[in-house]
């Protein structure tokens, strides 16, 4: 575990590659600004400019923030996004990659998370979530698969993988931070089945118990067990895409443990996730005002006819 001020240097030097001569603006809310202020020390040292935009949290992963800080956005040649929800996903954090700036997000991001999981091997897990991304870029279909129920296939045939490790410096370039993922949009109206998630669920955090969620022609349909009421709460306003089945992503982060905050369960080594909402930013097609991801542990994965984790190992 490293101090808050490593983590500053790893995040801006490492992952974001900050030069000299750019502006740096630090995104954050009331509950995240505390350890968001000590990026933003450590992006005057080594930024031409930087500013830090509290802003009121938001009430669901995926809700646009406001107009002004989308516009201060745009016009930063890096963002970090420390907030308690995630606003990847969302128009704002879109337009800014496209106006060039790098962009970390990190919705519900915790001091010890900073602390634990930025410090890891970049290039080692580059490697292989390149390696899978390849892999399910060239698959046609999916089936996951787990001893807790979980039984969902899905097709992803001309989707592309996308590998999320941590180092954005390309302009345009945005993921994670934590990093550490492989993820995946599949093929709208194809999903059939049922999946199980036994981590947790964003939105909710670490569950107490199982969450069953069943498919049917690629949206969710039916939501059983002892949260499945706050789920349909969180989204009984956002419409059928909140529903859409909109990725498949696998954890590559060595240092990530499941706290019941996604940002960091997701990236578990081990894990898989499952997310219904939206996924215009990686390859999808459907916009939605939500991206909720279910955590599962030990998943048994298929691409087409080739076993490729076995209750959460990697076999490739």
């Amino acid at each position: 575990m490293v101090s808050l001020l490593q983590s500053a240097n790893i995040i801006l030097n490492k992952c974001m590659d900050v030069k000299k001569h750019e502006a740096v603006l630090v995104v954050t809310d009331e509950h995240t600004v505390g350890f968001a202020r000590p990026l933003f020390s450590y992006a005057k040292k080594v930024a031409a400019e930087s500013l830090i935009i509290e802003m009121k949290s938001r009430k669901i992963n995926g809700e646009e923030p406001p107009a002004a800080v989308a516009e201060a956005m745009k016009k930063a040649d890096v963002v970090l996004i420390l907030t308690t929800k995630s606003i990847t996903h969302t128009e704002a954090r879109k337009n800014a990659s496209k106006t060039g700036a790098r962009v970390a997000s990190m919705g519900g991001v915790t001091k010890a998370m900073l602390k634990r999981a930025i410090d890891v091997n970049y290039k080692k897990m580059d490697i292989l979530n390149k390696k899978l991304a390849a892999l399910f870029t060239k698959a046609n279909m999916v089936h996951l698969k787990t001893s807790k129920g979980t039984d969902l296939t899905f097709s992803i045939k001309a989707r592309k993988g996308t590998a999320d490790s941590g180092i954005f410096n390309n302009k345009g370039k945005s993921g994670n931070l934590p990093a550490g993922e492989m993820y995946i949009a599949p093929v709208e109206g194809t999903a059939e089945g049922v999946y199980v998630v036994d981590e947790s669920m964003a939105g909710i955090g670490k569950l107490s118990s199982p969450l069953k969620i069943i498919v049917k022609k690629g949206f969710a349909v039916k939501f059983e067990g002892k949260s499945a009421a706050k789920l349909r709460n969180l989204i009984k306003d956002l419409g059928k895409p909140s529903k859409n089945i909109a990725e498949l992503g696998i954890g590559t982060n060595p240092k990530a443990v499941i706290t019941g905050k996604t940002l960091e369960d997701e990236k578990k080594i081990g894990t898989c996730h499952v997310a219904i909402g939206d996924n215009t930013s990686f390859g999808g097609k459907v916009k939605a005002k939500s991206h909720l991801d279910g955590v599962i542990r030990n998943p048994t994965i298929y691409l087409d006819t080739k076993k490729i984790m076995q209750n959460g190992k990697l076999l490739v």
